[in-house]
């Protein structure tokens, strides 16, 4: 059951604290969880603290955290601040779609309208190109633009038209953007109120399955010394794993046919083998056990430790290569 009181909240803020000093290896993904369940218990300078923490700690996710730092100061009054943060993740230009969105999405719901359509704009043309495939993040940049834009009352552009082709569902982004949505709620029209029902559960619905998946789909990705330290200590998994080059293969594989279903939100987690034999321990499992990998890839996931797939446009390619993506295992890729 997922945290709902304040109270909730605070405990599994705490029970994160607990797991981040069991597994170090993923501090940083445990302690943003935490930071983002103090505030929504409304403990903001706790969660203030957290972000504080991490950012003296040079992080991973160093924009991320400065994001999600400038927006809870906001919350709580620590404006200036805020925008001084925004404003340096803004120049800094990220390569990642979260701070992106997390800023425009602060801006916007603090009536910086234009400020948000700015950033929302900045982002995509950083990050998307129109001509590859548009990642799940990626996607969501255009559609926060795209309300901002009906919000302005600006009309359609390309990027626009791409948010409209992206939309999978039964009501149109036009229409769940719509400004004038909420005047239809005080009709006496039954036929208004209807419409605007069977929008808000299309909007619901896609919610919902945001919220069922908060972490990507994820393969699991073992670099050439980690796989064969694992073959050698475990050589009932040379089955899955044959060589390296059919696993990079099966990789790259197995998240094309996912994406060419319509899964979105998809990635790669790294593992490591003493954090798969800790992992296996924990399971009271044999690491030898095949069963136990997606199990592996599933808890890298859901703690932060995947990758997005495909990466961005001209980002290194996943498999360590040095490599762009799409002059490695991305050739071939529309």
């Amino acid at each position: 059951m997922r945290p709902d009181t304040p109270a909730d909240h605070t405990a599994e803020a705490e029970r994160l604290l607990r797991t981040a000093e069991q597994y170090p290896e993923d501090r940083e993904p445990l302690l943003l969880q935490a930071a983002a369940h103090l505030e929504l218990a409304t403990d903001r300078a706790r969660a203030t603290g957290l972000y504080d923490r991490l950012l003296a700690d040079a992080p991973e996710n160093v924009h991320l955290i400065k994001a999600l730092q400038a927006a809870n100061l906001w919350e709580y009054g620590h404006e200036a601040e805020a925008r001084a943060i925004i404003d340096g993740i803004r120049a800094a230009a990220p390569d990642d779609a979260a701070p992106w969105e997390i800023v425009a999405e602060t801006l916007e719901a603090h009536d910086e309208l234009d400020a948000a359509h700015s950033t929302f704009t900045a982002a995509v043309t950083r990050l998307v190109d129109p001509d590859d495939e548009i990642s799940y993040p990626a996607q969501s940049l255009l559609t926060g633009r795209h309300r901002v834009r009906r919000l302005l009352g600006l009309h359609h552009d390309d990027w626009d038209a791409l948010a409209d082709r992206l939309h999978s569902a039964a009501v149109p982004l036009d229409e769940l953007h719509d400004p004038k949505r909420l005047w239809a709620l005080g009709s006496s029209d039954p036929s208004e109120l209807r419409a605007e029902i069977d929008r808000l559960r299309s909007e619901l619905g896609t919610y919902r399955a945001a919220l069922s998946r908060p972490f990507p789909v994820a393969v699991l990705h073992w670099p050439a010394p980690e796989l064969a330290e694992l073959l050698a200590a475990y050589p009932s998994l040379t089955a899955e794993y044959p060589t390296q080059e059919t696993h990079l293969t099966a990789i790259e594989s197995a998240l094309r046919d996912l994406s060419s279903t319509g899964t979105g939100n998809l990635g790669i987690v790294t593992g490591t083998v003493p954090s798969y034999e800790a992992f296996a321990a924990s399971e009271a499992a044999s690491p030898a056990d095949p069963n136990l990998l997606p199990q592996y890839a599933t808890t890298l996931a859901a703690r932060g430790r995947a990758l997005p797939w495909p990466p961005a446009r001209g980002a290194a390619c996943w498999c360590g290569s040095g490599a762009a993506y799409g002059e490695c295992h991305g050739v071939g890729r529309a």
